[in-house]
């Protein structure tokens, strides 16, 4: 089966759809199929057409930020039409106005995967936006169930993304003289407001009154980068983030896949939101009751410090976040997006 995937923004840059795109790819290959992706071009590299893991990829340049760059992307995307004519599958991530003209000409089962929220307050243009999304696509796969309640969307499928226990694991990288220290937390992700990077920031300064040597490390680049890096240890984004939490006793991550790649090490998250859709994001996932989850960086110091103090008690979150994430595999996503297609008959 040929697919074709739609996605703004694809490897070498680092975030969640990356990887999430990344992944199922590399387990659709595995089986088979032949996997395409057409996205923004970036300034990591000048390549317009390429090829990683056996992937296809087209990058379209598309311009500033403006009106018109609906029109430029149509342009770019009409240059690949027989690209769209030749698959079977047509997916976007997010993106599905890049496909709405051609959705009228191709006649593709084309779907939709929706991942995260804009902004907060959610704007009515991007209600609608989705809706449009879910009404023309022959069915969707919703990552989190906070979407359903705040965009109104259906849900054909819902995931969470995967995560691969048995490459994370030892808990300290073999052949490694770096050992855990229980004084300790690791961030990984951008350094913007969907993070909840000051709000962790904050908490270390609380944390650290009590425990002056705790050491807090970052994993991540953003705006945020130079107002951290005057009083806290920033890596920047390195390959492989989730390898990093093998050295460290706590993780501070508040997005799906580091939450994911965290209970893979068995590590106790602490999670952090700073409005209400980003706590339903939380609150409603099914691990919430395995994680902290705080607003206030005080309260959360004060989660911090219980449970320094009381390893058993993280034990017992640790163990029970263990044993369900590994059942949450790439492969176990990919077969969710095989059963969505299956559904339209398109193999």
């Amino acid at each position: 089966m040929y697919v074709t995937f739609l996605t703004r923004r694809f490897y070498p840059c680092i975030g969640g759809v990356e990887k999430h795109v990344m992944e199922i790819s590399k387990e659709l290959i595995k089986k088979g199929h032949v996997i395409t992706i057409i996205t923004e071009s970036n300034d990591i590299t000048s390549a317009v057409k390429d090829e990683i893991n056996g992937i296809k990829i087209f990058r379209i340049s598309t311009g500033t930020d403006n009106w018109f760059k609906k029109i430029r992307i149509w342009k770019e995307i009409w240059k690949l039409r027989k690209v769209l004519q030749n698959s079977d599958v047509i997916h976007c991530h997010d993106v599905f106005f890049w496909y709405l003209p051609f959705r009228f000409v191709f006649f593709k089962p084309v779907f939709t995967t929706f991942h995260g929220y804009e902004s907060y307050p959610i704007k009515k243009g991007a209600i609608i936006s989705r809706k449009i999304a879910e009404k023309l696509s022959w069915g969707n796969i919703c990552i989190g169930d906070f979407i359903k309640k705040w965009y109104g969307t259906k849900p054909t499928y819902v995931s969470y993304g995967g995560t691969e226990v048995i490459k994370l694991m030892p808990q300290v990288p073999e052949g490694s003289n770096v050992k855990q220290q229980k004084e300790s937390a690791l961030f990984i992700g951008r350094l913007d407001e969907q993070t909840g990077i000051l709000t962790y920031a904050k908490t270390i300064e609380y944390v650290k009154k009590e425990y002056p040597k705790f050491d807090f490390s970052i994993v991540g680049d953003g705006k945020y980068r130079k107002m951290l890096d005057k009083s806290l240890k920033v890596f920047g984004f390195k390959k492989d983030p989730e390898k990093y939490f093998a050295q460290y006793n706590f993780a501070f991550v508040s997005r799906y896949l580091s939450i994911l790649e965290a209970f893979a090490h068995q590590k106790l998250v602490f999670a952090t939101y700073d409005n209400p859709v980003k706590e339903d994001y939380l609150t409603l996932a099914p691990f919430a009751k395995w994680i902290v989850i705080e607003k206030d960086p005080k309260k959360l110091a004060e989660k911090v410090t219980y449970y320094l103090n009381n390893p058993a008690k993280k034990k017992e979150l640790t163990d029970l976040a263990f044993l369900w994430v590994k059942d949450q595999t790439w492969a176990k996503v990919t077969e969710i997006y095989l059963s969505l297609w299956g559904r339209a008959n398109t193999f």
